[in-house]
């Protein structure tokens, strides 16, 4: 469950007013999927904390065909949003992330991985606690697997604590319902989530918001 600390009724009523006119202030074109070639174009999944937040920052990227919110990791199969909410189930929220490898290296796509999250915290993202917000890279070759290992050693000493991605072998990939795709775009006039944790990361990296 996304969490949201707004405690006030005066400052709440007031929070959903700006947060209303600032949903209807501009229009976003979200970037549309582009078909799929598996001759030219890769597939990584990254787990970041909540997949709106991960989605929100890949389907703007130069050279991603697709940015998909579901889930991966776990030992349930087609799991509901709900079950692994309860932590039940051992899957991690993940974007499964297409991408042309000729335009948008292995190696950015990991970078701006790091850049998009907290690697060190153990616990989850932000307001998002919990086994299914913790950081993962799931790899589907051997060369992911050595470019995500060597960028993890190379940035280890940028942090104060340790880094605890885990780095896995991909598992089966179950894609989250229509609504919980493309969800900051399409929602961050109405759910307040989004423009109190998923803006101020767009705006930090440079990305449009």
């Amino acid at each position: 469950m996304k969490r949201l600390f707004i405690h006030f009724p005066f400052l709440s009523a007031l929070a959903f007013f700006l947060i209303s006119c600032e949903g209807t202030s501009e229009t976003v074109d979200v970037k549309p999927d582009q078909p799929i070639d598996e001759a030219k174009h890769e597939v990584i999944t990254l787990g970041g904390g909540c997949y709106w937040c991960v989605e929100a920052v890949f389907q703007q990227l130069a050279g991603v065909a697709s940015a998909t919110s579901g889930f991966m990791g776990g030992h349930i199969p087609d799991p509901t949003y709900r079950q692994v909410s309860e932590g039940s189930t051992g899957h991690v929220e993940v974007v499964q992330v297409v991408y042309d490898p000729k335009i948008i290296s292995t190696e950015k796509i990991i970078e701006w991985f790091w850049k998009s999250h907290d690697p060190t915290n153990p616990l989850g993202q932000g307001v998002d606690e919990g086994p299914m917000y913790m950081s993962h890279i799931f790899v589907h070759s051997d060369r992911q697997r050595q470019a995500a290992e060597t960028s993890k050693e190379s940035i280890e000493g940028n942090y104060d604590s340790p880094i605890v991605t885990e780095i896995k072998e991909a598992e089966e990939f179950y894609a989250a319902g229509a609504k919980d795709q493309d969800y900051y775009f399409r929602m961050k006039g109405k759910n307040p989530y989004c423009p109190q944790q998923i803006t101020p990361k767009l705006k930090k990296l440079g990305l449009t918001y």
